[in-house]
This record gives C-alpha cells, structure tokens and sequence, in this order.
C-alpha cells in the first residue's frame, strides 16, 4: 500500500482494494480550498500520479457539504499589496489551473460525490473528475461573475461535459443547479435522493471499475483525451502504440487469457507481480 502523507485540512481514507477516498475536512468554512488545503491536495495528486496499483480515487466534503470554492479572505488580501496584486492573481491562477489539470489527467479513475453545495472552484473540481454522482438536494452554481470575476480556469471541464451553450448558461447567468438538472444537462452522471442511495452508487462504481484491468483502464482514460485534443494523423498512431501495449502486457495476457479459459481475471495477481 502506498505511504501517504500526514494532512490537517484532507482526510485520507485508504481502503484495501486499491480505492482512495479523499475528504475534504474544512467543514465550518464549507470546504473552502484554502492554501493549506491546496498544498496538501498537490501533494496527494503528485503521489497518486506515479501510483500504478491505486484503482480509483472518490472526493467528497465533510459536514455535507462538497466545497464552496476558493477561500475569498485569501482573495482580498492579495488585492491589497499594490501593484504586485496583478502577479500574484496571475500566479494564483495557473495554480488553480495546474490543480484541475492534475485531477483531469490522474491515471485512476475518478468520482467527486456532490452533497451540499459545490460552487465555484468547487464545481470546477467535480467537473475535473471522471464521474459526478449528486444528492438530489445538492446545488451547483458558477457565480464568480457574481463577485467581479470570470470563472476562467474552470471553463474547459464544463464546456467538456455539457458543450458551449449550457456552460454559457452557468457561467454568464450564474445559474444555480440542482441535483436533477444536473442530471438532465450531463452534469452528473448519477443522481441519489438520499445517503444510502448515493453511497450504494459510489459502491457501484468501484465494484464496476475494479472488473476492469487496471492498465486497461488508464490506458483507455488517455485515450479519451487524446480524442480531443490530438490531430487525426497523430491519433492513429497513438492509439495503436496504447493497444499493442495492452496486448503483450502480462494483464493482457491475463484477460484474454480468462476469457478463453471461462474464469474471472486475477488481477490482483497480475498488480503483485
């Protein structure tokens, strides 16, 4: 099992299959991304990234709420140091941008579970993630036009879940959201009306995930973003070397081994090994 870190601001929750549960632990402060909470973040993400046997990470907030985005106290400061302002938003910026691209591009699978509220660089962080799964009651808005600012950071993992005229919804009209029209739009993936319903969900997606190879797994998430990002040309290419890959590997073998065999896989083994 994978060492990890002491952390104030998270709670870590490392289960024995291979599944990471991260817990936002800011509560009276409505899990607020404060740059405590943000260092420690950082250094989970850069840990997981070079973890091979981790299968899937779940995000979730303390005190029923998911997060309410950045810490604003933060924000006011910056403004008053004068003409360095300007830099240090800039600076401050590219982190953020760094933060979501991290838990975009985290090899395992990913699911941020939205109870509560999840505003601002809070619904940037569930829309980073491979799945969102939200109570019923939850609400989910993108108000930074509210208080002066452009959502600037978050903007590609909305526009990428739910395409350019809805995101302009959210973001030009700081439309608030529920759990059921996040549903209806592809915002979330599943919706839940109560805690037991949406930890059985959380539930189903791990046993889902873990029928599945782990390298098959991360190599078909590059994949998906190489759709869209990559040229045609380069695609091809790219696509082939993830597929040969697979094939000769020992969790290849392993799998279509299994099939022809009439057994489940044993991919435990093949991570040990």
């Amino acid at each position: 099992m994978t060492k990890l870190p002491k952390t104030t601001t998270i709670e870590l929750d490392d289960s024995q299959d291979g599944w990471l549960t991260i817990w936002l632990n800011r509560p009276d402060f409505k899990n607020a991304l404060s740059e405590d909470m943000l260092d420690e973040l950082f250094e989970i993400l850069a840990i997981l990234h070079k973890d091979n046997k981790k299968r899937g990470v779940t995000f979730r907030g303390r005190g029923g709420v998911f997060c309410s985005g950045g810490d604003l106290k933060g924000f006011e400061q910056m403004t008053q140091v004068g003409d360095k302002a300007r830099g240090m938003a800039h600076k401050m910026s590219v982190v953020a941008g760094n933060f979501f691209k991290l838990i975009h591009t985290l090899p395992q699978i990913t699911v941020a579970v939205v109870e509560g509220s999840a505003m601002a660089g809070g619904f940037g962080l569930a829309c980073a993630t491979d799945f969102i799964v939200a109570r019923k009651d939850a609400k989910m808005a993108l108000t930074e036009v509210l208080i002066g600012l452009t959502p600037a950071q978050i903007a590609p993992y909305v526009i990428q879940r739910i395409g350019f005229q809805k995101t302009r919804q959210l973001m030009l009209l700081a439309k608030m959201t529920g759990g059921e029209d996040a549903l209806k739009m592809g915002l979330a993936d599943f919706i839940s009306n109560d805690e037991k319903e949406m930890n059985d969900q959380v539930e189903k997606i791990k046993r889902s995930v873990l029928k599945g190879g782990p390298s098959a797994l991360r190599s078909t998430k590059k994949m998906i973003e190489a759709v869209r990002v990559l040229e045609q040309e380069k695609l091809i290419p790219f696509a082939a070397d993830l597929f040969a890959d697979c094939l000769v590997s020992d969790e290849g073998k392993e799998g279509y081994g299994s099939f022809l065999e009439k057994r489940k896989p044993d991919w435990m083994r093949v991570i040990k090994s």
